[in-house]
């Protein structure tokens, strides 16, 4: 269930991205009147990618709180943390983001973070 987590919440980091591209200019000084309020209210309503985003996120949460209700917290929150690791991948595969030495370094460590934890969560049980 954990693992889902990770894969909706990089989804729906994906979709924000996308969806916010697309998002109407936020009312600012000058403008005046509810009209530009509605006008981004409902450009944000209707934006399908951010709310398939944020659907994400719910379903994301739903499922880490099952997950949380029979395992260990500290086993199972950090598996989280491979959240950045899907996102950083997705950028660069679907965005066009780079990767550098520094960026590959951090998302190994936090693998091998969650691996290590995994492991001794695990072998506590034994």
């Amino acid at each position: 269930m954990v693992g889902g987590c990770t894969v909706l919440g990089a989804a729906a980091q994906m979709l924000i991205k996308k969806g916010l591209v697309n998002l109407p200019p936020s009312p600012g000084e000058g403008m005046s009147g509810l009209e530009p309020w509605v006008t981004f209210v409902m450009g944000i309503a209707m934006n399908l990618p951010l709310m398939a985003g944020l659907s994400c996120y719910g379903l994301s949460t739903g499922l880490l709180v099952l997950a949380l209700r029979y395992g260990e917290l500290s086993v199972l929150y950090p598996i989280i943390a491979l959240t950045y690791v899907w996102v950083s991948i997705l950028s660069v595969a679907l965005l066009g983001e780079t990767m550098n030495v520094f960026k590959i370094v951090g998302l190994a460590v936090i693998v091998i973070g969650v691996t290590v934890l995994g492991r001794t969560g695990s072998k506590a049980k034994e």
